[in-house]
């Protein structure tokens, strides 16, 4: 059911070219999309910004374009498509924008979305919206591991948002978790659980020295920086004992597995969404935010993460809601 004119247009940030960010992307009215069967439509209330939004930029499983970035929002749903029952009209929920569909993607006013949970009582939206892309990816990465209860994970970019969510997810499970982080995030880390070291020269030793004893699984969630035999040799020099989600040349190098081994998983896991959801409603699991952003003042944003230091999730928020989210509450 679509309760907008056919012919309305949106606020919206596409790239019509693969290329940098920086050149290709721009803001412009756009047409409001229709959801397809098994889709909602939803006005956004945020959006998270990812490296994977640049990444499509360049060229990163390449489609129809014109093509949008915002891969995770949070938003009230106003239109659904044929076959979708477990929403209404009016619901908050937060998830995946469809980024495919030659159109617009999360950093809209309005977005089409693939994935969905409810959004919880008591969670904030703009919260909310953090948690898509961190929760998936590191509950799909940590299963690929198979970590369980007794076993000793290393969580290497803890202070990422994959990172932060990795590390919590672990000790979910059961784990030790270890973690090495900058000071940004370190107390908040240990706040969790977590142990944690820093990186750079002697990591190796300072891993080791925490453990006590062999470290069983690595995650590897850093931005790229040279570091895989680092972690291979804490590893014990067992290559596949370490996963990485970012440095993927040296993975196949030295043979690290990937996030895209056959053997990581059976598909997406945006199943476990809704459960952590409800974690973070009730005070049990978060991902930093770092800071907000109106949508017009997307390209302040675009550079903070480019630069490598966003220090947490950087949100745009669309003049839907304004400057400040309200938290849910039913």
């Amino acid at each position: 059911m679509n309760d907008l004119a056919s012919s309305a247009t949106m606020n919206g940030i596409r790239f019509h070219d693969y290329g940098e960010p920086t050149d290709v992307l721009r803001m412009e009215q756009v047409a409001i999309p229709d959801p397809g069967p098994g889709r909602i439509r939803v006005a956004v209330h945020a959006c998270g910004l990812n490296p994977a939004d640049w990444a499509l930029c360049r060229g990163l499983f390449p489609g129809t374009l014109p093509r949008g970035i915002g891969l995770e929002v949070s938003g009230t749903v106003d239109a659904i498509g044929d076959g979708v029952t477990d929403v209404a009209i009016g619901d908050p929920v937060l998830g995946s924008a469809d980024y495919a569909d030659g159109h617009s993607a999360g950093a809209a006013d309005f977005a089409v979305m693939t994935n969905w949970a409810r959004v919880p009582a008591g969670l904030d939206l703009v919260q909310a919206a953090a948690l898509p892309m961190a929760v998936e990816t590191a509950y799909r990465h940590l299963e690929g591991l198979r970590v369980t209860s007794g076993h000793t994970l290393l969580v290497h970019g803890a202070g990422t948002t994959v990172g932060f969510a990795a590390v919590q997810i672990g000790l979910i499970r059961g784990a030790r978790v270890l973690a090495t982080a900058g000071d940004t995030h370190a107390e908040r880390l240990r706040a969790l659980g977590a142990t944690v070291t820093s990186y750079g020269d002697g990591m190796v030793e300072r891993v080791t020295k925490a453990a006590g004893g062999p470290v069983d699984l690595i995650f590897d969630t850093a931005p790229v920086s040279g570091v895989l035999p680092d972690l291979v040799r804490i590893a014990e020099s067992d290559p596949r004992r370490v996963l990485t989600c970012s440095d993927f040349a040296t993975a196949a190098e030295l043979g690290v597995r990937t996030s895209f081994d056959e053997d990581l998983g059976q598909g997406m896991r945006h199943d476990v969404l809704g459960e952590y959801a409800r974690r973070a409603a009730d005070g049990r699991f978060t991902i930093p935010v770092s800071r907000t952003f109106p949508l017009d003042d997307w390209r302040t944003a675009l550079e903070i993460s480019l630069s490598g230091h966003p220090r947490g999730k950087l949100v745009l928020l669309p003049a839907n809601t304004g400057e400040d989210p309200t938290v849910v509450s039913r």
